[in-house]
């Protein structure tokens, strides 16, 4: 970990955001004085980038409010989009062959997926309507039934749009499950493998996550990565703060994620993104 000092001579042009756990509260909400905080920063010159897992369509409607924030990397580096218009201006997929292979391991592992095309994610009608009648101990309930869409096969879907595919989560009800499917996801060919919460793997392309999203955008903006910070709190997060000439770890980050920060800031739930940047962005 870098000392403070040395992190507070660094001209920060770009800050890139995790959402759920590092700027999100618990309550999945981002509270007005992390608002103003990013407003704030991008009056200042800061480009503001919202960095997450979720597909396009899963952002709510009060983080595209933010007028402050232009860009979303969303589906865990898959796409970069112009936040308040949707416009995708960089894509990047899953092979063809390695989706082929996911519908043979979602049998093989017994696991549930979420399946996302075209800034939207989509699941099996039995996954959501089980998620629906009886909640998940694991994730926000409310968030899945708002975010995702049922449909009767997904399996089916994702096969038939095999060109098309972002990502694939894959969903174990049990930790144990997961650790046994863990290895057999990780050894597929032409995808990467991470992970966004405890009960979950996501797979990708070999090429795709938060990191070169933000190399393509840091490229095309004219903007060095050691002038960059990113926020997160789990593991799809730890490339993207290697990456950045600040990397910031939330209080409540798990899964090894503190060891690739440079500073640790408060909890998501004492605004410890607002902090970082009053420090590091605003000098305060």
């Amino acid at each position: 970990m870098k000392k403070t000092e040395e992190l507070l001579k660094k001209n920060i042009r770009m800050v890139a955001l995790d959402l759920d756990g590092t700027t999100f509260n618990s309550a999945g909400d981002i509270t007005e004085h992390t608002v103003r905080t990013l407003e704030e920063a991008a009056a200042a010159g800061a480009h503001i980038v919202v960095s997450t897992g979720r597909s396009y369509a899963s952002l709510p409607q009060f983080i595209k409010d933010v007028s402050g924030i232009e860009y979303a990397i969303t589906s865990n580096g898959a796409h970069v989009n112009l936040m308040h218009s949707g416009e995708e201006i960089y894509s990047d997929y899953l092979d063809p062959e390695a989706v082929e292979r996911i519908a043979e391991l979602k049998i093989e592992t017994g696991a549930d997926i979420e399946v996302f095309i075209h800034g939207r994610a989509y699941t099996d009608e039995s996954y959501y309507e089980d998620v629906k009648e009886n909640g998940c101990p694991y994730r926000n309930a409310a968030y899945v039934i708002w975010s995702r869409r049922p449909v009767p096969d997904v399996t089916a879907m994702m096969l038939e749009h095999k060109h098309e595919i972002e990502n694939v989560n894959f969903i174990f009800p049990t930790l144990e499950m997961l650790a046994e499917a863990k290895p057999i996801l990780c050894a597929m060919k032409n995808a990467n493998v991470t992970s966004s919460f405890i009960n979950n793997l996501e797979v990708g392309g070999p090429n795709t996550s938060k990191k070169t999203a933000l190399l393509w955008l840091t490229g095309k903006l004219g903007i060095s990565t050691d002038e960059l910070m990113c926020c997160g709190d789990a593991p799809n997060d730890a490339a993207m703060l290697d990456l950045a000439g600040i990397g910031v770890a939330v209080a409540n980050a798990w899964g090894g994620l503190k060891e690739h920060a440079d500073y640790i800031t408060a909890s998501n739930d004492d605004d410890g993104v607002a902090l970082a940047i009053e420090k590091f962005v605003l000098k305060r």
